[in-house]
């Protein structure tokens, strides 16, 4: 059977346009894999951003930067804790840097900030922001959350506040931010749903100078629920302390209200106080007898919430890239892996539900002091609790996202 010109050249050019393509193709699976960490070292948010960074790398410096043969490369944007600013950082990630994926960022409105851009291009992330809603009502599929949203944490202390500690009525105050907003709107719900009331709510600016003026209107009630991030749990405690109310009021906190971070700067009035997070530098998962100990005798002090969110989001990362043998330039299949991971991690077993967030456990934490240092002492854990606590997916996700002004207010006093 004979050949013409026009097939002969056809088939030359299609082989040697394989011989080029699939070399690149090699090349590029073979290549670095493109970390984009987003995360906060100037401003308010600083001292978590920064754990974040450092709690990262001290990961990957344990597997030499290496993940299922491929080399590991980290791209480190600072975003200030400005919406704006995080989103012209995750476009230069994507554009200028090319990277595989992103970690991060820190805050809920910077992820919100970023949400639709995320969408667009396709970019696996891997989430320390608790914004509710995308996870929620509007589930980004490029989005995964190994931390907790808002309020995951905050429905266990709502229950145990009202039901163990025989609260009847409660001042809530955190930043004016949507985390601020939405882990009060969780806690109040719980709180109220088992018998308790909320008197007051408060929300100082993100950046406040002074609590003076908050502490001075503060009602009469059993305790006092603060929401605060960085390190204005540390200073409003403060000025709590300095008005003589500690004695008056227990505090009891949030997620990084007392974060392990700020405890290194506190005294006896941060003793006994009551706390929930999805972490604690003082857990015996061993992954974090690995982390903890390692973390401590390099900067000083205790991991908390903020290190633990980039070393757990490590572990995500290495187990969705082993699933689908390194090659995370299929995103469909590296995202598919990335929701599937089911593994051990520092905060204890993570896996997600079927809109990208973590269904882990939660613990109930207590201020107690340790070889000369303050500490969360776990007294109590809750296992496997979702982002729905105990309302059902299809029941939660009926009702408006949490905010300042959901749920009502029923019992605010005037």
């Amino acid at each position: 059977m004979g050949i013409s010109r026009r097939e002969f050249v056809g088939s030359v050019a299609g082989i040697g346009l394989s011989s080029v393509v699939a070399p690149k193709r090699a090349r590029a699976a073979d290549g670095p894999i493109r970390i984009g960490l987003l995360t906060v070292k100037t401003g308010a948010l600083a001292s978590g951003g920064i754990d974040m960074e450092r709690a990262l790398n001290m990961y990957l410096k344990e597997r030499d930067f290496m993940m299922s043969g491929r080399k590991i490369e980290l791209v480190v944007g600072d975003t200030g804790g400005i919406p704006a600013t995080a989103r012209s950082k995750t476009q230069e990630m994507l554009e200028k840097n090319d990277v595989h994926c992103l970690i991060g960022p820190l805050a809920a409105f910077e992820a919100l900030a970023i949400d639709d851009y995320i969408r667009q291009n396709k970019i696996p992330t891997l989430s320390v922001a608790a914004a509710e809603d995308m996870t929620q009502r509007h589930a980004n599929p490029w989005f995964v959350r190994a931390t907790s949203t808002s309020s995951q944490c905050a429905h266990p202390l709502g229950e145990y506040a009202a039901r163990e500690l025989k609260y009847k009525k409660i001042i809530t105050i955190a930043d004016d931010i949507a985390y601020g907003q939405e882990m009060c709107a969780g806690f109040q719900r719980v709180f109220e749903d088992n018998g308790g009331q909320i008197v007051q709510k408060l929300f100082p600016p993100l950046t406040v100078p002074d609590y003076g003026s908050y502490v001075a209107q503060l009602k009469n009630a059993d305790a006092i629920f603060l929401g605060f991030a960085g390190s204005n749990g540390f200073r409003f405690l403060r000025q709590f302390v300095d008005y003589g109310l500690k004695d008056k009021m227990q505090a009891i906190g949030g997620m990084t209200a007392l974060d392990e971070a700020v405890l290194r700067n506190m005294g006896d009035e941060a003793l006994d106080i009551v706390t929930t997070c999805w972490y604690s530098a003082e857990l015996d998962a061993k992954p974090n007898q690995i982390f903890a100990p390692a973390f401590r005798k390099e900067f000083k002090y205790d991991p908390g919430f903020y290190a633990a969110s980039t070393y757990v989001n490590g572990a995500v990362l290495e187990a969705a890239v082993k699933a689908v043998n390194g090659r995370v330039e299929d995103r469909p299949a590296f995202m598919a892996a990335l929701r599937a991971t089911n593994v051990d991690t520092a905060r204890g077993p993570v896996r997600f539900d079927d809109l990208g967030n973590v269904v882990g456990n939660v613990y109930l934490r207590k201020v107690t002091r340790k070889d000369g240092r303050l500490v969360n002492s776990v007294f109590k854990t809750y296992p496997d609790v979702s982002q729905f606590w105990t309302y059902g997916k299809e029941a939660f996700l009926a009702n408006p996202v949490y905010s300042r002004d959901f749920p009502p207010a029923k019992y605010l006093e005037r």
